[in-house]
């Protein structure tokens, strides 16, 4: 009953009845307890889950029964004696990850109702985890997102890999950074200390890139909440975007740009055959590896034969060789073999290689068909995590023959994959959304506040955006520990960032839109560096005319510790831009306080509000002040989870280090979501726990880090390796 009604409850209803349960008094009678411990149900079953319940039992009977299910009201609608009576029909993994979290993290009780000491806090804690332990063991594990269409980003990608284009397909605003003279080079391990990069004017789509003429992009796919725009359950296909598709895939076979100079498989797929060769013969010949290739897996011979059968029929109506194969691969493009990322069911494999030498159909009861089949999947799986698109020969070949699966295998594969240049996708995809950078496009300062925050038609975010990926990017070439996303001893900077705040070598120039120089600066004042203190997230998160510290805090708490904060409650008014005539003595934490006054406001507030106004220093483009424009000096000290304090950005920093292995785990949280494509579930906390857990202990470095989310059982779902995992480092 008590956690039956905690899920009709509200976030913050459920943190009041929780602070209740934590700090009830001890004004209860031993008899009644007395006979909840003996009842049988109260212990679960297995003497570990008995210990367990008898711990919290403990904290439940001393605290929070006489509050919650002993008295006539009970408060909250939350009923502990019927907990303690029947904890293993109502300990749902949901409720209980919440209680460890509000726990942990001292949320709850709130600061005005005292807080649990350190050791009860640390126990609690403890046996909550393991209870939660106990309430998973028995569900099923959530596999891989098993099918999702592709996103434009992905769909872009795949085409360019199929066809080896020289150019990209279309236009992707998305992509927020695009490098010039290809300094990207992950095999080296080194970034330069001077790049050139281009960045997408605001407002209109950077065209400096080569593209097919004539071929425009289907509309960006949305982004869910809190999450990634690869998630399978926001991916669909329409009957309408179906068609859109089939003209797109016309409109790619069609372009001008379309032709031998600038697709590298011309020679070996739409040429024409030589003389004396059969047109239908080399046209069935040709399609089998290109149909393994785009499908990412051995092509069925029904499915090669309805292809092959296509062909011959155009090619006995009078169509040129050339324009079959054309209209053949535009049909592939637009298939849903193509579009949409599955895996595949355990029905008949053929044992083929990925170039299709043999034909050999082997049911899928076989072992050996078994083994090929989780190979094939795992090869997609590592393909579109970390390349965003097909897998390529090699994988495929491995795949085919069973032998990707092979931990040893599978690690030399993850090594050659992030040495590879098309890991700049994963840095074109998952950084910009994990920061929520694309907030920084609708940024628009107040022109007569911020006048330098404009140069013509263009802002500084054109510069700005590059900053915090520049960063990420070397922080993952040159596998550093991520503790300097937080708190970097370097940046890259354009001139005109290094002139308007500050740094080393400020030089001339620096206003282009197109081709942009940015330099490796070292940060000798810590108050830079990072993402957190980045002039891009601080003005993404600020209004016109002012701060926001509440969307800062927020952005922190999601971002940086994955602990986004539930909306504000649709009656609470905005607070104004501007300060009324009554507040124009007030600082911005005074006026900010009215909204802490609402019971249903306070517990959100006293979660995200230092984390903000630890920023505040920062004005709206995020460049430092020490004053309010009324004179008033600006208040930026708070404590972090309640345990650590600061009085400035620096040792707010401090704090964020002090608490580096929660921040790895929450980083690691957003990775594996972007892995698997889907929202993180509470069975997946364990493996959470495992992959934060082996990269502290290497240093923290990222590579760790991307490594175990591949070695996962989230990310290995229905692929079992043939060896244990390893755990050494890569």
């Amino acid at each position: 009953m008590m956690f039956w009604c905690f899920e009709r409850l509200q976030r913050t209803v459920l943190l009041r009845a929780i602070t209740l349960l934590l700090i009830c008094f001890p004004l209860l009678e031993t008899d009644s307890f007395t006979l909840l411990a003996a009842d049988n149900e109260s212990v679960g079953s297995g003497h570990g889950q008995n210990a367990v319940q008898k711990e919290i039992a403990a904290v439940l009977r001393d605290r929070c029964v006489h509050c919650h299910g002993e008295s006539d009201e009970v408060m909250g609608d939350v009923d502990l004696v019927a907990f303690l009576k029947h904890p293993a029909r109502v300990a749902e993994p949901e409720l209980l990850q919440d209680l460890i979290r509000v726990v942990d993290l001292g949320e709850m009780p709130p600061e005005e109702e005292g807080e649990l000491t350190p050791e009860v806090q640390l126990e609690l804690v403890k046996a909550l985890r393991s209870q939660f332990t106990l309430a998973v063991a028995g569900e099923e594990k959530p596999g891989f997102a098993e099918i999702r269409r592709m996103n434009r980003f992905q769909y872009n990608n795949a085409v360019k890999d199929l066809f080896e284009l020289k150019s990209i397909v279309f236009t992707l605003p998305e992509r927020m950074m695009r490098q010039h003279g290809m300094y990207f080079d992950p095999a080296s391990g080194k970034m330069p200390d001077a790049v050139q990069v281009g960045s997408r004017p605001l407002g209109k789509s950077q065209m400096i890139e080569k593209r097919l003429a004539g071929v425009a992009a289907f509309p960006q796919d949305l982004r869910a909440e809190h999450g990634f725009d690869n998630r399978g359950d926001q991916l669909s296909l329409s009957p309408l975007l179906m068609e859109a598709f089939l003209g797109l895939s016309q409109s790619i076979v069609e372009s001008p740009d379309f032709k031998p100079a600038n697709v590298g498989i011309w020679k070996e797929f739409f040429a024409e055959p030589p003389a004396g060769i059969s047109p239908h013969a080399e046209a069935a010949k040709r399609l089998r590896p290109f149909l393994t290739r785009a499908f990412r897996r051995p092509v069925s011979e029904e499915s090669l034969a309805r292809y092959a059968e296509y062909a011959k029929r155009e090619l006995e109506n009078g169509v040129g060789f050339t324009e079959v194969m054309k209209r053949v691969s535009s049909a592939v493009l637009a298939s849903p073999r193509f579009l949409y990322l599955y895996s595949i069911p355990r029905d008949s494999l053929t044992h083929e290689s990925a170039s299709g030498d043999s034909k050999h159909e082997v049911k899928g009861t076989d072992l050996d068909a078994d083994k090929r089949r989780a190979d094939i999947n795992l090869a997609s799986r590592l393909s579109f995590f970390l390349w965003g698109s097909i897998p390529d020969q090699e994988l495929l070949e491995l795949a085919s023959q069973g032998q990707l699966r092979n931990p040893d295998v599978l690690q030399s594969q993850f090594r050659r994959m992030i040495e590879d240049p098309k890991l700049k996708r994963f840095c074109d995809s998952f950084p910009a959304q994990w920061l929520q950078l694309e907030r920084i496009i609708s940024s628009v300062p107040n022109r007569e506040k911020f006048p330098g925050f404009y140069m013509s038609k263009y802002r500084h975010s054109m510069h700005m955006m590059l900053e915090p990926l520049l960063l990420f990017e070397t922080v993952l070439i040159e596998n550093m520990p991520l503790t300097q996303l937080i708190d970097s001893d370097f940046t890259y900077r354009s001139p005109l960032l290094t002139r308007v705040y500050g740094g080393q070598a400020a030089g001339k120039g620096g206003g282009g839109v197109t081709v942009l120089k940015f330099t490796r600066q070292p940060i000798t004042d810590r108050r830079q560096g990072g993402v957190i203190t980045n002039p891009a997230i601080l003005t993404m998160n600020s209004g016109t005319d002012r701060t926001k510290p509440i969307t800062r805090g927020a952005w922190v708490s999601s971002v940086i510790f994955n602990l986004p904060p539930e909306p504000p409650p649709a009656d609470v008014p905005p607070l104004a831009e501007k300060p009324t005539h009554e507040e124009s003595d007030l600082t911005l934490r005074e006026r900010l306080s009215l909204h802490r006054e609402r019971a249903d406001c306070a517990g959100c507030h006293e979660q995200i509000d230092p984390l903000g106004f630890a920023l505040e220093n920062f004005d709206a483009i995020g460049k430092w002040r020490d004053q309010y424009e009324n004179g008033r000096t600006i208040d930026v000290s708070g404590r972090l989870f309640r345990r650590h304090e600061f009085s400035d950005v620096v040792g707010f920093k401090d704090a964020i280090l002090a608490e580096k292995d929660r921040f790895v785990r929450g980083f690691a949280g957003h990775l594996l979501s972007f892995a698997v494509a889907r929202e993180l579930q509470p069975q997946d906390q364990s493996e959470l726990d495992r992959i934060a857990a082996a990269t502290i202990a290497d240093e923290y470095r990222i590579q760790t880090l991307l490594r175990e989310v591949v070695f996962s059982e989230s990310f290995l779902s229905g692929v079992e390796l043939s060896d244990q995992r390893l755990t050494t480092s890569p």
